[in-house]
């Protein structure tokens, strides 16, 4: 079995799987991320919890579901009895780093600049923090993408570089501990910036466009027809995908990876690498830009890349995997604790051996983008599972949506009423449901098996299932709960209520 008591965890934003080249060609040059696949595993059906910043990374440093830590939206904060891996491996002896964008801090965009639990504070270092290293004229340089049409920024200025640099000098000084090091960056997301010769490479480029693009969303859900009206009404005609700001930030933080890669290779030789994404980014397909509620594979599915020592080299893992896994997977790497609390499986089996398959179906799911801001659709809960061919989403305020990613993989034909998938929608949905029972979903209820196309749902009831699901126990931060009834120690978590 793999084990290692160094890893380096890295991580950038709104990085869809495609952009990168050992994905698929599209022209966009990602060289030391692909020769990261090369030496490693790439995993092709990886999928986020939730396609937004910050509920994503509660999924990927809690190992628990967004719903389960209290991660509505952007800007929320998690719950208090919430532990991050930091927090975890910390206990355990590790010398834990946090380096680059954080967000879990319930700040605004750019977190609070301060260091917090389980992490190293001579290392942390998040975007409030590169902030506070400007002036305010550089602050606003800083945020406007535009500027990189006159000038030519030098690496040293942008938070990408400064994150590297940090983290170098954690892999120099601290080779011989047992470590984890997060890396995280915040490009290529708007309106991040980069140097020369990034910032001009993609002037001229335009992204190939995929069927889906011209979408006529006779068949989606009516909140994606108001998300992407505009889209849907513009002259398509000569339409083409351009984005040379993103783009070139996706090289030149490609580019920045590089820099950390060689200096794993020269500091510390045998650790572990993990690579992987937030989300990805819309880019119009089915009209929609940016990210928001659905569970299209332009915002769920991304890059996720495993290299060390006793990782098969070059290979394609096919299997479905998903955020979720990774926490427990890092844990059980170390050979630190695993508790009960966490919501997602190991895939160490899997890393050592890419033939096994450790799940059987990831989910997804959405609560509100932000809690700062209107917009964005407000709140628009949705629940999806996907068994590695056919996806189910349910849009608890609209339509729903069933995709056979085999036939359909740009996900054009909703199938939610299709009589020769009924069987196999049926059943996805009825795993849903008991996902969300097994996960202590807070919005569970009778209204997420009562969907129009179920016509053998059970009766609504006010008592649903009548079962109670407490939180299972979680060593070295909570002893088990105590039972309502009898004011004694649980034995069964999950239990008939009364």
């Amino acid at each position: 079995m793999l084990k290692s008591r160094k890893i380096v965890f890295i991580m950038t934003d709104t990085q869809r799987w495609d952009m990168l080249g050992c994905y698929r060609k599209t022209g966009l040059r990602t060289p030391n991320l692909d020769r990261l696949a090369g030496e490693g595993i790439r995993y092709d059906r990886a999928y986020t919890t939730q396609p937004v910043c910050q509920p994503a990374r509660a999924g990927i440093f809690t190992g628990q579901y967004p719903h389960s830590v209290g991660s509505w939206a952007n800007s929320s904060g998690i719950s208090n009895n919430a532990r991050t891996i930091g927090q975890r491996l910390s206990k355990e002896g590790v010398h834990t780093a946090y380096i680059g964008k954080f967000h879990l801090d319930g700040g605004d965009y750019f977190g609070l600049g301060k260091c917090p639990d389980g992490w190293d504070p001579a290392y942390w270092y998040d975007m409030r923090n590169y902030l506070e290293e400007l002036t305010d004229q550089e602050r606003l340089d800083s945020r406007n993408a535009n500027l990189m049409l006159s000038r030519d920024f030098p690496e040293t200025f942008t938070f990408g570089h400064r994150c590297t640099n940090r983290a170098i000098d954690f892999l120099q000084h601290c080779q011989s501990e047992d470590f984890f090091l997060v890396l995280s960056y915040d490009e290529p997301h708007a309106p991040s910036i980069c140097p020369m010769p990034y910032s001009k490479m993609y002037q001229d480029y335009a992204f190939p466009i995929s069927d889906n693009v011209y979408d006529d969303m006779r068949e989606k859900p009516e909140h994606q027809k108001v998300w992407g009206r505009k889209q849907m009404e513009r002259d398509k005609s000569d339409f083409r995908i351009r984005a040379p700001f993103l783009f070139g930030c996706n090289s030149y933080i490609d580019h920045e990876i590089g820099r950390v890669m060689d200096a794993v290779e020269q500091y510390a030789k045998d650790a572990v690498v993990i690579y992987t994404s937030d989300h990805g980014d819309m880019l119009c397909s089915h009209n929609l830009t940016g990210k928001g509620p659905c569970a299209y594979d332009e915002i769920t599915r991304i890059p996720l890349i495993i290299k060390g020592k006793g990782v098969p080299r070059g290979q394609v893992d096919p299997h479905p995997v998903s955020h979720i896994n990774l926490t427990p997977t890092i844990l059980e790497m170390m050979d630190a604790v695993v508790p009960p609390v966490l919501e997602g499986k190991s895939i160490l089996r899997e890393i050592a051996d890419p033939t096994v398959r450790t799940n059987d179906y990831v989910f997804m799911e959405f609560g509100r983008y932000e809690v700062d801001h209107d917009g964005f659709g407000g709140f628009q809960p949705l629940r999806t599972v996907f068994d590695g061919r056919y996806k189910l989403t349910i849009n608890l305020l609209c339509g729903d949506e069933l995709y056979d990613l085999q036939e359909d993989p740009g996900e054009m034909q909703n199938l939610i009423h299709s009589a020769r998938h009924r069987k196999t929608r049926n059943q996805l949905h009825d795993v849903l449901l008991q996902h969300m029972n097994e996960t202590r979903d807070p919005f569970r209820g009778y209204y997420w098996e009562r969907r129009p196309w179920r016509d053998d749902a059970s009766p609504a009831t006010w008592d649903y299932t009548l079962m109670t699901r407490q939180r299972e126990e979680d060593p070295y931060f909570e002893d088990r709960q105590l039972d309502y009834g009898t004011g004694l120690s649980m034995k069964d978590a999950t239990r008939e209520k009364g």
